[in-house]
């Protein structure tokens, strides 16, 4: 059998032994460049400017400790230092680095990073736990948050739109540990998501429909499977002169329209009041004029306040939340309504979600790294206590091919799905031959 290439390990430090004495270098040369400059010079100091000052005292270090150094090994200290003072350390070779998508780091000496869906370990590493803790401190510092024994988590991003979650002691039984989510550069368009074969032209086809047709839509998945890259890419055919409304915990959703109000939850203070969560931004958003509310994922309670929206005059909205199955993704958003309205009966709230929710879209990632739309199922109403949900494209999953990639096919289902008497109201022309489609995925 046929073995797939291994991909390059991001280069870092030696491992222990030969990378205690570079450590003790880079410190002693951090140090000293520190308390060789003027608080004015700290104040106003740049990347470029500060280089030659680092040459200098690194000079001076080789020398006083007679360390044998290379050139190569020398600038690579100076690029270090650099980092360590102006960016994340470390990391800093992993950020740039475009082809990785995650970076999660378990410790001070376990850092792996994903590309193409696989996990790699890299020979990067911190000094300690200290120097980890100082890293993820200047992350939640620029954006205003903390963390510490009394808030242990935190969420928080990047200045280029990364998603960082951390974790400290007590909490992590292995000392401080973080996970980076990182956003391409480049905005997915729908003809790339096509051409990696996350779903066929004629589910497109059908999406763009009801996202014009002003449809509610929910995007159902696991971590990692692309649903924000999917909502993002169904925003774009949300019309120019409509009010959108975004509303996140971590703001990572890029929408290209210019009538955009972005709006993010925040944590509570050190005294633990002054929290505003979801709900509290879904409700403030209805005073907005929006024409469409987009929240970036449905945890909580937030879910009844936006079936209110869906269902009086803010029809077109669109969501993601955490689910295996179109159908699980349903149930569970029936649990956060029931979290924020605990004396409304089941039947109600059923019958509620119903009406609010017309397309409900699976993404999920598959072991070869691969991200899928593997169903959009439409719902169709309640009875006997049950929603009633047709597939309308499916992916059937047939085996792995000897490069280990997922082989299958995507299929339309037959049925005729009801929101085509919307679609033809809003001027929304659908190719009634893309309800027979069939496309082969070789892996």
């Amino acid at each position: 059998m046929a073995s797939r290439p291994v991909p390059p390990r991001p280069q870092g430090p030696p491992r222990p032994g030969v990378s205690d004495r570079w450590f003790k270098v880079k410190q002693l040369l951090h140090s000293r460049l520190v308390s060789s400059l003027t608080p004015d010079q700290l104040r106003t100091i740049n990347k470029e400017g500060i280089r030659d000052s680092i040459a200098t005292v690194l000079e001076r270090i080789v020398r006083e400790q007679k360390i044998p150094m290379t050139l190569n090994d020398r600038e690579k200290l100076i690029e270090e230092v650099l980092d360590e003072v102006f960016g994340l350390g470390p990391l800093e070779p992993l950020l740039k680095d475009h082809s990785i998508s995650d970076i999660l780091v378990n410790g001070f000496e376990s850092i792996y990073v994903e590309r193409a869906g696989k996990l790699v370990e890299t020979n990067v590493r911190f000094r300690d736990a200290q120097h980890l803790r100082l890293v993820i401190d200047r992350i939640v510092s620029d954006i205003g948050r903390r963390i510490d024994d009394s808030s242990p988590i935190v969420d928080a991003r990047l200045k280029d739109g990364s998603r960082v979650c951390a974790v400290i002691p007590p909490l992590s039984l292995i000392g401080p540990v973080m996970s980076i989510r990182r956003f391409g550069k480049k905005l997915l368009t729908p003809e790339d998501l096509m051409r990696n074969e996350t779903f066929t032209p004629g589910m497109l086809e059908f999406l763009t429909g009801c996202v014009k047709a002003r449809l509610n839509v929910i995007v159902s998945g696991g971590s990692g499977s692309g649903k924000t890259t999917l909502l993002n890419t169904l925003s774009r055919f949300i019309p120019e002169y409509e009010r959108v409304v975004t509303i996140e915990d971590t703001a990572e959703l890029t929408l290209q329209q210019e009538h955009l109000v972005r709006l993010e939850t925040r944590p509570p203070n050190i005294e633990g009041a002054g929290a505003i969560t979801q709900r509290d931004l879904v409700i403030n958003a209805l005073r907005m004029r929006p024409d469409r509310i987009i929240i970036g994922e449905c945890r909580g309670p937030e879910a009844f306040d936006m079936m209110q929206a869906m269902n009086t005059g803010h029809d077109g909205s669109m969501t993601t939340t955490h689910a295996n199955t179109a159908r699980d993704a349903f149930a569970r958003l029936e649990t956060m309504v029931m979290m924020a309205s605990q004396n409304i009966p089941d039947y109600v709230i059923r019958s509620m979600l119903v009406s609010a929710v017309q397309i409900v879209v699976q993404c999920v990632r598959l072991t070869d790294g691969t991200r899928k739309v593997v169903s959009i199922c439409e719902v169709r109403g309640a009875a006997d206590d049950a929603v009633v949900m047709e597939d309308i494209f499916l992916f059937d999953r047939k085996g792995v091919n000897t490069r280990g990639g997922i082989e299958g096919s995507f299929r339309a289902t037959g049925i005729k799905p009801l929101v085509l008497d919307r679609l033809k109201s809003y001027g929304v022309k659908i190719n009634p031959l893309i309800f027979e489609e069939r496309q082969e995925v070789l892996g």
